[in-house]
């Protein structure tokens, strides 16, 4: 059974990695995608997380459904930003090129094409690098990489086990649309657009008493444990930083500094090619 967003153990360098380099890289990858504008930077991270994200052996399975919601969520993002800013490229770059007027203020210039292009850079660049440290990170080791960066294990433990559910809650869900279209309630792609839509809603409710079954059997079982009695804890799951950890941290580090430097070099954090 095919399972989205779930870690999987697999011999690749990238798995080997401490959670807590993937942790930092994936902290610094995305700050800098946020900070930077410049096409130039952005396309290099957009190459090099396409390139983490292929050597990391992600299955398409893993990551397809996500992705398509993803990129549905981007194509309405930069429609919206067309309709209620049409001249934010002008304004960012000071030129107007115009290519095609549609109506009204509603012209198509190459500024704003070239805006609306950095951002959805932007999304594409860190999109692999959600994904790849989603399926490559084991959940308790990824407490343990949040404890060391100063979190509370408490928080720790619950994203490690709201992550370590996930697949859980994908089989209750099949389960249940299983036991659906066997009463006969079509969720297929042969039922109508809206009447699928419906059908799926209605398992939502089930699903939801499932999953707050599951929560108080783990709260029980973790208060009868006495977690949360002491103020710090060990993790048999933390790993050591090794000689690829220390060299993925360094190269991170420096190309994050390099890349803000090219950013902000001139005062702003756009690139201007007109």
């Amino acid at each position: 059974m095919s399972r989205v967003l779930s870690y999987e153990e697999k011999d690749t360098w990238i798995h080997r990695l401490s959670g807590f380099t993937k942790l930092v890289f994936f902290l610094l990858w995305s700050i800098t995608s946020m900070l930077s504008y410049d096409t130039r930077v952005l396309l290099v991270m957009l190459v090099c997380s396409f390139v983490i994200f292929a050597v990391s052996k992600t299955q398409w399975r893993q990551v397809g459904t996500v992705f398509q919601f993803i990129m549905l969520f981007l194509c309405i993002n930069l429609i919206a930003i067309f309709l209620f800013s049409p001249d934010q490229g002008t304004k960012i770059y000071g030129t107007q090129t115009i290519l095609f007027p549609i109506a009204g203020r509603y012209v198509v210039t190459a500024e704003q094409l070239f805006y609306e292009f950095n951002v959805m850079i932007k999304y594409l660049t860190v999109i692999p690098a959600v994904f790849m440290f989603i399926v490559t990170t084991n959940p308790s080791e990824f407490a343990a990489a949040l404890n060391k960066v100063g979190i509370h294990y408490n928080i720790g433990y619950s994203v490690a086990l709201a992550l370590r559910y996930i697949p859980d809650v994908q089989d209750d869900f099949k389960k249940i649309k299983n036991a659906q279209e066997a009463r006969g309630i079509e969720m297929s792609s042969k039922a109508p657009l809206m009447s699928r839509i419906k059908n799926m809603a209605a398992i939502l409710f089930p699903l939801i008493f499932s999953s707050m079954e599951r929560i108080e059997v783990v709260s029980n079982a973790m208060e009868l444990r006495g977690f949360g009695k002491y103020k710090k804890r060990t993790w048999y799951s933390a790993k050591e930083l090794e000689r690829n950890d220390y060299l993925v941290l360094i190269v991170t580090v420096v190309f994050t500094v390099a890349a803000l430097v090219i950013t902000f070099h001139d005062g702003s954090r756009f690139y201007n090619p007109f």
